[in-house]
């Protein structure tokens, strides 16, 4: 019997992987088919009257000075302008499918109108900030930009648990889940309908029947190739709420290049987690499709939850406008006092100020990288980092070419076998800039590195999602 259900979940998990696969791709031929006859619909007027062409370079030339006075660095702006004014008729058309979105407009409605509900609910820590800033200036000026730029305040003498592998983290996870009285709140860009999603599963599954409420949310592009469409039916069958983060879909004008790449676990508002690693067994080296998988994580316990449980609400009510709302969020955010935390756990915890983030690509202000940048030129003997990718902005390059030309000890750790073969050759064109400026870079030998972290001069570190590249940067919903 043992062996029939195993036999059945494997055939299960091929079918959901194929079918999400085949969505992709159908997808993907339908976005090249409707971008082939907008291209050759203009191309066709182009050549057969002469006052059109004229009228598309004139729309280019507007389009060009529009993108350049666009809030972005030059490094997102300049491609789009060099294809423009090289081909305009492709960069016109380009612009418009990709380029020029009008459903961010819609999307940033909602989270204006959720964030002016809920982030007013976070605590304002004053005072915690400045103690923070009397010990250490440089660690008090980054919390600073983010309590003004993100709105996420510093919270003094919290737990922590700090993971040096996502099994160990994971192990942490299904632990404290089975723990939970009050609610489960799980984000991830990727959840794989296998082994190490399923043992998740069946805690959850307990959960709900000794009446906790279980939400989890996911990302529809990261997860498709994992589940297929049934997953959510699935879910709600078995008592879990679900909501997914925008469908990939054939249309025009999709909000699509815009996905959340966070990962959250947040139980009963007292315990959180957060790191690199997503709901997959090649996250947890149980498959290994790239070598050895190492990853990291970290668990919250105390008042800094309250954050995560902030960024989980956000995501949750403002990802579909037609979806039925919390009107209560203060049940989901209780003051944890120490007295209420469990005094008999297995872990080492350590005691910090803890500042749990998130960024987000609807506002002009690029949280992630600013927090990069600001530890790299406030180092005073060593900044390292480790992603798994590395497509820097020129601002980023410069940072970590100057804190190494002054003196710094810069390193950057990235994967030595890629998940992604060409992003892996686009990550080893920058070495020779950074290392020509005096940054030294590593490669994980033993396979791939997806863990994206940093630490400076033993004072300042960061764990979370956020990677060294545009996509993490400048496009995508992430969390540290």
């Amino acid at each position: 019997m043992s062996s029939s259900l195993k036999t059945d979940a494997t055939l299960e998990n091929k079918a959901s992987t194929k079918n999400g696969v085949k969505r992709l791709i159908f997808v993907v031929l339908a976005m090249v088919l409707e971008f082939l006859v907008n291209f050759f619909l203009i191309m066709y007027l182009g050549a057969y009257e002469e006052w059109i062409m004229i009228l598309l370079h004139i729309m280019a030339a507007a389009l060009v000075l529009y993108i350049y006075n666009q809030e972005k660095t030059a490094a997102v702006k300049m491609p789009w302008i060099i294809l423009i004014m090289a081909m305009p008729v492709l960069g016109l058309t380009m612009y418009v499918m990709i380029g020029f979105n009008p459903g961010m407009k819609a999307m940033r409605k909602r989270y204006k109108e959720i964030d002016a509900e809920i982030m007013p609910l976070l605590p304002d820590n004053k005072e915690d900030l400045d103690e923070l800033c009397g010990r250490d200036q440089s660690a008090g000026n980054i919390a600073k930009y983010l309590k003004n730029n993100s709105s996420y305040p510093t919270y003094k003498d919290n737990d922590i648990v700090y993971f040096d592998d996502a099994s160990k983290a994971i192990e942490a996870q299904k632990e404290e889940l089975s723990k939970a009285q009050e609610f489960i709140f799980m984000e991830y860009h990727a959840i794989e309908n296998a082994e190490s999603w399923h043992a998740i599963e069946d805690v959850l599954v307990d959960r709900v029947k000794a009446g906790v409420e279980v939400r989890v949310f996911y990302d529809d592009m990261g997860s498709i190739g994992f589940i297929n469409t049934d997953f959510v039916k699935l879910l709600e069958s078995k008592g879990i709420k679900c909501r997914v983060f925008n469908p990939f879909k054939v249309g025009f004008n999709l909000f699509l290049n815009n996905r959340d790449h966070r990962k959250i676990t947040v139980i009963d508002g007292k315990v959180g987690f957060t790191g690199g690693y997503n709901i997959a067994n090649e996250y947890f080296n149980i498959t290994h499709p790239f070598g050895h998988w190492k990853d990291t994580g970290i668990m919250i316990r105390g008042r800094a939850v309250k954050s995560l449980t902030v960024t989980f609400l956000e995501m949750w009510n403002a990802v579909n406008g037609d979806d039925e709302n919390d009107k209560d969020f203060s049940k989901y955010l209780p003051d944890v006092k120490e007295d209420d935390l469990e005094k008999d756990t297995p872990y080492e915890w350590k005691k910090g100020y803890v500042v749990p983030y998130a960024d987000i690509p609807l506002d002009k202000v690029q949280v992630g990288e600013d927090v990069y940048i600001s530890m790299a030129n406030y180092a005073k003997e060593y900044v390292w980092f480790i992603t798994p990718y590395l497509i820097l902005t020129d601002e980023m390059t410069h940072a970590l070419g100057l804190a190494a030309r002054r003196g710094v000890d810069v390193r950057i750790i990235t994967p030595g076998i890629p998940d992604k073969k060409i992003v892996y050759s686009i990550t080893r064109s920058y070495y020779h800039t950074l290392v020509k400026n005096g940054v030294k870079i590593y490669e994980y030998t033993p396979g791939f590195c997806h863990c994206k972290m940093s630490i400076t001069d033993d004072v300042l570190a960061t764990c979370g999602t956020i990677n060294l590249d545009f996509r993490s940067l400048y496009h995508h919903f992430e969390n540290g």
